[in-house]
């Protein structure tokens, strides 16, 4: 109904980021596929054990405003990553807002990604 209502008014459509899971995120990597994989986590989780993702590049949540060039300079698809998966959810709401379309949230985090026994750098 709500979205009735929406389009009766000529509001925008709420545009919502897609979830991965670490497998598939996993399996485009070695599949080469081009995804830009930013971790939103301060620099010292970043860099501390057990690490980040493979190919991951570290732009801390509250920076994030101000380096969207870094972002959308890269025009692949957007992977966002945090401890579990909610900073990586807000950095998704930011880069949604800023006209970023294709942005994906790493559900679990690198928890979940170390739960899987996944490699991490």
């Amino acid at each position: 109904m709500a979205g009735l209502l929406d389009r009766l008014l000529g509001r925008p459509k709420a545009v919502v980021p897609g979830w991965i899971d670490s497998d598939t995120l996993r399996q485009r990597q070695v599949a080469g596929e081009p995804v830009l994989l930013v971790d939103v986590r301060g620099p010292e989780e970043f860099a501390s054990p057990p690490g980040h993702l493979p190919g991951a590049i570290n732009i801390p949540l509250p920076e994030l405003p101000g380096r969207l060039a870094e972002v959308t300079a890269q025009s692949r698809s957007v992977v966002l990553v945090c401890k579990t998966d909610r900073r990586s959810a807000k950095a998704a709401e930011t880069l949604l807002a800023a006209g970023v379309a294709d942005v994906a949230v790493l559900r679990g985090g690198t928890d979940g990604w170390h739960q899987r026994g996944l490699p991490l750098d």
